[in-house]
């Protein structure tokens, strides 16, 4: 679905203007920084854990300093991805690694374990500094600028639980209400738009995921081999070169394989994965969309039946309409953002698997023809030998 978050046929109103932005007129110049690195592992009588340093540099005049250096674990990396969601509810919110990310393929608390997900982290820090709306977002701000005290305390004034459980309650409601039924046809389209995407990239991730593994079985086969040919290389006299020929093919072929899976690894697997927790993140927020809508049509019914107290309630669907074109605005501009990030992910992971994979092959065959040649001009001038008198 193509959405053009400034078709005329779309009404803008100044409090939903912060939301809006154009591509065509290419990117701004960068003015936030985020690095994040360093991981530290902590060993408490109570918990084990890690912790990485984010150093942010900026020119951007809100900051106090042009550059920050804190120390933050995943537990405050999820604090932030809740507090952006609940201050942008109908925004797209990158996704965080999971838990046990990838779980089955590599070890928690092990060095590529580690690895993995601090790329991740970066990755997360720098789509939100890349955000039109959600980089001057006030939490994120602290998130890179306080100190591990100041940010507990901070934390600790996020909303009461009264609060909590009054937003638990609306949203239960809303849910139950069954489907909206003003519903513009552009999120119905955008609903079934990432019902399909879901359904593929689900599908995608599990055959690249089977890919890895079959790779990975081939590989450990393959690195019995060239030892085997070694071994039996040292029984036969009249062969030995030959076999010794191959075990070192064997061997080249071997770490050309560990170089292909590094790159299904570091590049495939967790862009696909990245965009599987992508899409469960856009049918959150077209859920939370549709409450907004449902709220406004319950209180148009409400209205309706209602002979008295019409003014109360013409007021409060007013708020409520201003709140659902702000709601569709955002989502329609950050959906156009997306897709032509997701789009440009896709296009350039996918060429690089077939770049890889050319390399790979061509890496292979070029190996066992320079063998075989070898070969071949040493059965000639054996030949010869045997022809003289």
């Amino acid at each position: 679905t193509e959405v053009n978050s400034f078709s005329p046929s779309v009404p803008i109103s100044p409090s939903s203007m912060i939301n809006q932005y154009k591509f065509e007129d290419g990117p701004e110049i960068r003015d936030l920084f985020i690095t994040v690195d360093d991981p530290e592992s902590h060993i408490t009588a109570i918990e084990t854990f890690i912790t990485y340093r984010v150093v942010t540099k900026t020119t951007r005049g809100e900051f106090d300093s042009s550059e920050y250096e804190v120390r933050r674990r995943y537990q405050d990396f999820l604090w932030l991805k809740s507090k952006l969601e609940e201050a942008h509810p109908t925004l797209i919110i990158p996704p965080l690694p999971e838990k046990f990310i990838m779980k089955g393929m590599v070890e928690r608390f092990s060095d590529e374990f580690i690895e993995t997900r601090r790329k991740a982290l970066h990755k997360f820090l720098n789509r939100i500094a890349d955000h039109p709306t959600l980089t001057f977002n006030e939490d994120f701000k602290i998130f890179l600028t306080a100190q591990a005290w100041e940010l507990s305390s901070h934390k600790k004034q996020g909303p009461g639980l009264l609060s909590r459980m009054g937003q638990t309650v609306r949203a239960v409601a809303s849910s139950v209400r069954g489907a909206v039924k003003n519903r513009p046809e552009m999120f119905t389209e955008m609903n079934n738009y990432m019902e399909t995407f879901s359904q593929k990239i689900n599908l995608l991730d599990k055959i690249a995921h089977r890919i890895y593994k079959e790779e990975r079985d081939y590989f450990n086969e393959m690195k019995e081999y060239g030892p085997i040919h070694t071994l039996w290389s040292a029984s036969e006299e009249d062969i030995a070169d030959s076999l010794k020929g191959i075990a070192s093919c064997i061997e080249r072929c071997c770490r050309a394989t560990e170089k292909r899976m590094a790159g299904l690894s570091e590049h495939l697997l967790p862009i696909l994965h990245e965009y599987v927790l992508y899409s469960e993140i856009l049918m959150g927020v077209l859920k939370r969309r549709d409450q907004i809508q449902g709220e406004l049509d319950s209180k148009v019914d409400a209205l309706a039946n209602k002979k008295t107290e019409k003014d109360l309630f013409s007021e409060e669907i007013g708020k409520l309409e201003d709140k659902v074109e702000r709601a569709n605005n955002a989502l329609k501009a950050d959906w156009d953002r997306w897709k032509q990030n997701m789009q440009w992910d896709m296009r350039s992971t996918f060429t690089n698997v077939a770049e890889n994979n050319l390399r790979y092959y061509e890496e292979c065959l070029a190996t066992w023809e320079s063998f075989l040649t070898s070969q071949t001009v040493d059965l000639h001038v054996d030949e010869d030998s045997e022809d003289r008198p």
